[in-house]
C-alpha cells in the first residue's frame, strides 16, 4: 500500500539499533494462542511486511517486542497470511 493509504495513526516509524529507520503502515494486530501480535508493511519501495508482539501499555502507547523463537515466529506467520487470505 501506498503511505497515503494509511492515516496519520496508522503509520509509525520503526527505529533499529544500527541507527536507521522507516515509516511503517499499521496492517493490524491479531491474536495467535492467546498473545497479540502485530503486522506492519514498510512504507517503502520494498513493501516489506513485519510482524512483532504486541503489547498494549495503560497509557495508550504500545510496545513492539521481537518474536525470539523461530517455531513462534513461524506459527505466527502462518496465522498472519491465513487471516490476508480470508475474504473481505
Amino acid at each position: 500500500m501506498a503511505k497515503s493509504e494509511y492515516g496519520a495513526d496508522e503509520i509509525i516509524h520503526l527505529d533499529f539499533d544500527e541507527g536507521d529507520g522507516f515509516d511503517c503502515g499499521i496492517i493490524g494486530v491479531f491474536d495467535v494462542d492467546g498473545t497479540d501480535y502485530i503486522a506492519l508493511e514498510a512504507l517503502d519501495e520494498s513493501g516489506d511486511i513485519y510482524l512483532y508482539g504486541y503489547r498494549e501499555r495503560e497509557d495508550g502507547e504500545f510496545d513492539l517486542l521481537d518474536i525470539e523463537d523461530q517455531a513462534t515466529f513461524d506459527r505466527v506467520a502462518e496465522e498472519f497470511d491465513s487471516l490476508m487470505d480470508e475474504p473481505l
